[in-house]
């Protein structure tokens, strides 16, 4: 009796052991489901997009129409594949932009544009009051010193540093047709985010930079903007994209910014946004004379936090636990060797080497994933196998031979074998196998926020747009707590679930 007994608690080991995992890291409510809820209003990753989605956000809600702002989302691309896969409702855009980026069409007409647009159940609102175009900018200081007025200027000059965002790089419109256009010969040019391209031009680390010709930072950084006396740059009208099937009124809402925003007044937004390191107050100042505006809801500091880390578990989480469930069966076979071991290992390995940016990337036009919690659990779970299957793999090969002897002697089968026998033995390595995919996970799970799936990730690109530490830290400090955290609680789990004999 006793024998049975103890046979079945070694068989219970696994099973305890994925209990102790989920309870970990499930404690959180499951995520919420895209079936019903808020509108998803989209914005990409630079200030303009923060603030006109939180304008729509704040007219949906004075409608009467429930809607939620998921904030720096990525570039056009993304945007328009989340909005055309229905993974958002809408998002603001321009004119130019729809042209060249996405219809891949210079030139088209308004009328034509909305044609080709509904092809792919997509509709425009009329624009809504200034044209935010491309600019290059720089330091006034430097400008003068150099004689430099025109983007033709430039020509005279190739030993000048240029900073420019990674999707005006590699835009339709963006660098290399620029660069053709005007004939320059720049030696230096590297990519750099938006926000701390500011910072780089003010202390001299770039000359030249690419901006939004509405970016409140051109004048309160004195720096002047390049004329575009070859006309490259086509007009750039902000309008804002939304799905047709949107129920009307929420268009209707929508369609209250048409021809109500000049740019003198879209750069006053930009400069309240940039100077509170708040959206909100931005839609504040806008809908301060409005009293059809829904009224402001504040959330305090504490609330935010305790959404992002919610969010932040439920990914790193839900893809822990696949990566256990898929990883340790994984391992057992890796550690067997032989071409389908050996194959195993590799193939983890890979996987391990795509840099984590790039693998939410590819995962995004692949079907059922998109912009979607799923891309970023998906990706996550695929980054947490390795330390999983090498550790259960190196675990079972490294027990002795004279143990296998005697199980085998003992005449049990196979299954029994492992299952009472080695797996027991492996177990300390295989929790540190799933302790190192978890704190991986915990860290990597901050890209979330660049497809929209929330987290922690949320406040360091909001603070990385705003050039506000402050912001910054509000979600890597927790990231780096819950690490922290996480790495204690598996240090607890080895205690509890380790055999005192195997810690020793």
């Amino acid at each position: 009796m006793t024998s049975k007994s103890h046979r079945t608690n070694r068989a219970a080991f696994v099973i305890r052991l994925l209990s102790a995992i989920t309870a970990v890291f499930l404690g959180a409510p499951a995520l919420p489901a895209r079936a019903s809820g808020p509108i998803i209003i989209g914005s990409k990753k630079f200030t303009e997009s923060y603030v006109l989605a939180e304008l729509a956000k704040r007219l949906s809600g004075a409608a009467g129409i429930p809607a939620e702002h998921r904030q720096g989302m990525g570039g056009t691309i993304i945007l328009w594949e989340a909005l055309r896969g229905g993974q958002i409702a809408c998002y603001p855009e321009y004119t130019g932009t729809i042209a060249e980026e996405i219809l891949k069409h210079p030139g088209i007409s308004v009328d034509a544009m909305r044609s080709e647009l509904a092809k792919n159940g997509v509709g425009m609102t009329k624009d809504l009051g200034f044209n935010n175009t491309y600019a290059l900018v720089m330091r006034r200081d430097a400008a003068v010193q150099a004689g430099i007025r025109t983007i033709s200027d430039l020509r005279n000059h190739p030993e000048l540093k240029f900073g420019l965002t990674h999707e005006f790089l590699d835009r339709r419109d963006g660098w290399q047709p620029l660069a053709q256009h005007y004939r320059l010969e720049t030696r230096v040019v590297n990519g750099i985010d938006h926000g701390l391209g500011y910072g780089a031009l003010r202390t001299g680390e770039i000359d030249v930079k690419d901006a939004y010709s509405t970016d409140a930072k051109i004048a309160e950084n004195n720096l002047v903007v390049l004329e575009d006396d070859l006309a490259f740059f086509p007009q750039y009208k902000a309008v804002f994209l939304y799905r047709l099937s949107l129920a009307s009124e929420a268009v209707a809402a929508i369609r209250g910014l048409e021809h109500k925003i000049d740019e003198g007044r879209m750069i006053r937004l930009n400069a309240e946004a940039e100077r509170t390191k708040d959206y909100s107050r931005a839609a504040d100042m806008f809908f301060a004379a409005d009293e059809n505006a829904s009224p402001r809801r504040t959330e305090s500091l504490t609330s935010k936090i305790s959404r992002w880390t919610a969010r932040h578990l439920q990914l790193a989480g839900m893809s822990l636990l696949l990566s256990v469930i898929a990883g340790v069966p994984l391992g057992i076979v890796a550690s067997r060797g032989g071409a389908i071991g050996h194959a195993i290992l590799a193939v983890t390995g890979a996987v391990q080497t795509i840099p984590s940016l790039a693998l939410l990337a590819l995962l995004v036009p692949v079907p059922f994933f998109g912009i979607s919690a799923r891309t970023a659990i998906a990706a996550l779970f695929l980054y947490g196998l390795l330390p999983i299957v090498r550790n259960t793999a190196t675990g079972l090969q490294d027990i002795a031979q004279p143990i296998r002897e005697s199980a085998i002697a003992l005449g049990l089968p196979a299954g029994a074998q492992l299952r009472d026998i080695y797996l027991p033995m492996a177990a300390r390595s295989i929790l540190a196998g799933v302790k190192t995919s978890a704190v991986i996970n915990i860290g990597t799970a901050t890209l979330a926020a660049l497809i929209g799936a929330g987290g922690l990730g949320e406040p360091i690109l909001s603070g990385l747009n705003l050039n506000d530490h402050a912001t910054i830290l509000h979600g890597a400090i927790p990231a780096a707590v819950l690490a922290l955290l996480v790495q204690s609680s598996f240090d607890l789990l080895d205690r509890v679930l380790i055999p005192r004999g195997l810690r020793l």
